[in-house]
C-alpha cells in the first residue's frame, strides 16, 4: 500500500525565487534609467507659456542624444559631472527646447529657440526682429487656441509667424505688454535666446531667464505622447477618461 506525501517548498527556494524577482526589478530599473539618460525622457508640461504648440496637461517626449550629452542630460546627477558635451550639435533655430536656466539651474523649463549666438533679437511693438529684419508675421485673429488671462480678454490674437529658415508657429498675443518693446539682445557665444510662442505669458530670455548656454540644453520635444485637462485628477480615476484630449495624442511638436 502506498502513501501520498505532501510537498513544501523549503526556505531554501523561497529564498531563491525571492533574490530573483528582486535581481529581474533591478534590472528593469536598470534599464529604464539607462533609456532615460541616453535615449528620451518624459516631460509634463505645467504652465501654458508655450500654447498653442504645448498646452498645460500636455506629457512630451524630449530625445537625449539630439544635441549630445551634457551634465543636464544625466540630471539628477548633473552635480557629479563635468561642464562640456559630448558628441555635442547645435540646436536649429525654432526647436522647441527643454532647458534647465542658469538662474535656476534645477529647474527644466521649454521654450522655441529663437536667437542664434551672434544674433541681435528685439521685439518692438510686439514684432520680434533677428538682425535688424522683423520676421514674417501673419495674423490669425482671435481663436480659443490662445485663451485670455481673465474675462476682460476673453481671447487672444493669434499669429503665424515664419523664421528665416523657415520653421513656422502660431504665437499668442494678449495685448499690449511689457514684453511687445524690448532692448536690443546680442547673443552671446555659445548661447541661445529662448522665447514662449504665449508671448506675453512667459517667463523667458526677455526677462529672468536670460540667455542659455549649450551646455544646459536637456534636448528638443518631439511629441505629445498624451495630453489630460487640467482638472483630470488620479484621484478621481473617469476623469483620466473624460479629461483625455485624443486629438493631441501622438502629435509631434513643431
Amino acid at each position: 500500500m502506498s502513501m501520498a506525501t505532501t510537498s513544501t517548498s523549503s526556505p531554501t527556494t523561497a529564498m531563491g525565487v525571492f533574490w530573483e524577482n528582486v535581481r529581474i526589478i533591478l534590472h528593469a530599473l536598470a534599464l529604464a534609467m539607462i533609456l532615460r539618460f541616453t535615449i528620451a525622457q518624459p516631460f509634463r508640461i505645467p504652465s501654458g507659456s508655450m500654447q498653442p504648440t504645448l498646452e498645460v496637461g500636455d506629457y512630451i517626449v524630449v530625445t537625449k542624444w539630439s544635441y549630445g550629452y551634457g551634465r543636464y542630460s544625466f540630471a539628477p546627477l548633473e552635480g557629479l559631472l563635468p561642464q562640456g558635451r559630448v558628441f555635442g550639435r547645435a540646436p536649429e533655430r525654432g526647436d522647441v527646447v527643454v532647458f534647465r536656466p542658469p538662474p535656476e539651474p534645477d529647474r527644466d523649463f521649454i521654450k522655441r529657440v529663437i536667437g542664434m549666438p551672434g544674433d541681435r533679437i528685439q521685439v518692438n511693438e510686439g514684432v520680434l526682429y533677428i538682425n535688424g529684419t522683423a520676421v514674417e508675421r501673419e495674423t490669425l485673429g482671435p481663436t480659443p487656441d490662445c485663451p485670455g488671462e481673465n474675462s476682460a480678454v476673453a481671447q487672444a490674437i493669434a499669429y503665424r509667424e515664419t523664421l528665416p529658415n523657415g520653421v513656422s508657429y502660431v504665437t499668442c498675443d494678449k495685448g499690449v505688454t511689457e514684453l511687445d518693446n524690448t532692448r536690443v539682445f546680442v547673443v552671446p557665444e555659445h548661447n541661445y535666446f529662448m522665447m514662449g510662442d504665449d508671448r506675453d505669458n512667459s517667463d523667458d530670455s526677455r526677462r529672468s531667464v536670460g540667455y542659455v548656454p549649450f551646455d544646459n540644453l536637456v534636448g528638443p520635444a518631439q511629441f505629445v505622447v498624451a495630453s489630460f485637462e487640467r482638472n483630470t485628477s488620479i484621484f478621481l480615476p473617469w476623469t483620466l477618461f473624460t479629461g483625455f484630449r485624443g486629438d493631441r495624442f501622438m502629435k509631434p511638436v513643431k
